[in-house]
Order: structure tokens, then C-alpha cells, then sequence
């Protein structure tokens, strides 16, 4: 889907992500990356459509004899919808020559994460004047190993049901909930065995694949 912004306001997110200075290392400073201000030139040109036919008439031309033109641009990939579950993958790998290198630095996450500086100011589902999408930690996924060969493990939270999140998934409404992680007992799953391990367990381990639900 292609829509035209007002240039002012194409960038902006819903809280300011120039005061996060955030952290190497961490899912914030992975986030401002992934989501940061791009500026398209050269040989990454963006082909425009209103320049073409501005400089070559109207589309009933010949194809062929069409000279199509490329313009300077601005990219950057921002979240229009605030999802109720929200999945974090994180790249663990690398080129090394022309082998794959498995990552295996440990990536700082939190329990609790505010999306909003990644969020365009136009947020489908977020209500208005509201600065801040919060989610919560319910589920951690870790690989041990290599890239050829490893072992999956699992952190899971077990909490009681989440009725705004219900509200979220089957209405797609969003009211004022809690601000605070979502209470509950954390549990290492490895195949059949299980058990319980405290927060700070949880939050050092080596992420592969994380797991929040909406709070706010």
C-alpha cells in the first residue's frame, strides 16, 4: 500500500527516539537500527512515478520509448499497528569469508518494553495523545550450539489470563491496562524437563526469539 504523507510529519514517531541513546548490545539499540532514517541515492535511487510522467507525459506512451526517472529519497520502516503479541527474532548469524557464523553475545532485553519511539505518530491502534505501548516479557526462546547443530530451549511465564489482551486479539480495542510486568512464575523448558527460575535467570539468557504481550 502506497499513501502520500504530509512530508512534516512522515517521519515522526509517537514519543522521540532521540533521547534513547540506546545501549550497545541491546534489543533497543537492535530496534533504533532496524527502524533508523535512511537516505536513498545513487544506485539506490527511488523510481518516481509523478517525475516520469512529469517529464515524459501521460502514461499512454510507448513503454519502450519511456524514459523512466529516479529521485533522491528518504526511507525509514516504522510500526503502523501495535500488535497484541509482539515477536522479536534476532539475527544470530554473520558472513565469515563465505561461511555462516553463529552470534552469540548476549543481547539485553527487558521485561518490560515501550515501543512507541519506533511507532509512526499515526499508530492505527493507539489512542490519541498517548506517548507511550507498553509490553511485557511472557516468552524466551534459546539456542545453544552451532549454525549446523544445537538444542532449543524455552523460558515461559505462567501468569493468569490476560483479559485486556483477549479484548486486544478478538476486538482490536485498547484501553488503559497495567504498567507494570504482568505477574506470574517463570519456568525453564528443555524437552521433558522442567522448572522454575527467577527473572533475573530469564533476562540473562542468550535470546534468540522473544515474546511480549501488550500491556498499554
Amino acid at each position: 500500500e502506497v499513501s502520500t504523507d504530509d512530508p512534516e510529519t512522515a517521519f515522526c514517531t509517537l514519543a522521540n527516539r532521540e533521547e534513547l541513546n540506546p545501549e550497545e548490545d541491546s534489543i533497543h539499540h537492535c530496534l533504533y537500527q532496524f527502524t533508523r532514517n535512511e537516505t536513498l541515492t545513487e544506485t539506490n535511487k527511488l523510481l518516481c512515478d509523478v517525475c516520469t510522467q512529469r517529464h515524459c507525459g501521460p502514461k499512454n506512451n510507448i513503454k519502450s520509448e519511456k524514459k523512466y526517472v529516479y529521485t533522491n529519497a528518504k526511507k525509514q520502516m516504522l510500526i503502523s499497528i501495535a500488535p497484541p503479541i509482539l515477536t522479536l527474532h534476532l539475527k544470530r548469524f554473520q558472513h565469515a569469508g563465505f561461511n555462516l557464523q553463529k552470534v552469540n553475545r548476549h543481547i539485553k532485553f527487558p521485561e518490560v518494553i515501550d515501543l512507541a519511539p519506533f511507532c509512526t505518530a499515526k499508530c492505527k491502534n493507539v489512542a490519541e495523545g498517548n506517548t507511550k505501548v507498553l509490553y511485557s516479557l511472557y516468552g524466551v526462546v534459546e539456542h545453544s550450539g552451532t549454525m549446523r547443530s544445537g538444542h532449543y530451549t524455552a523460558y515461559v511465564k505462567m501468569r493468569a489470563m490476560n483479559n485486556h489482551l483477549s479484548d486486544l486479539v478478538l476486538r482490536g480495542q485498547s484501553q488503559a491496562s497495567e504498567t507494570e510486568p504482568v505477574k506470574g512464575q517463570w519456568f525453564h523448558i528443555s524437552d521433558t524437563h522442567v522448572q522454575p527460575v527467577s527473572v533475573s535467570k530469564v533476562l540473562s539468557s542468550q535470546a534468540y526469539l522473544l515474546f511480549y504481550e501488550r500491556l498499554l
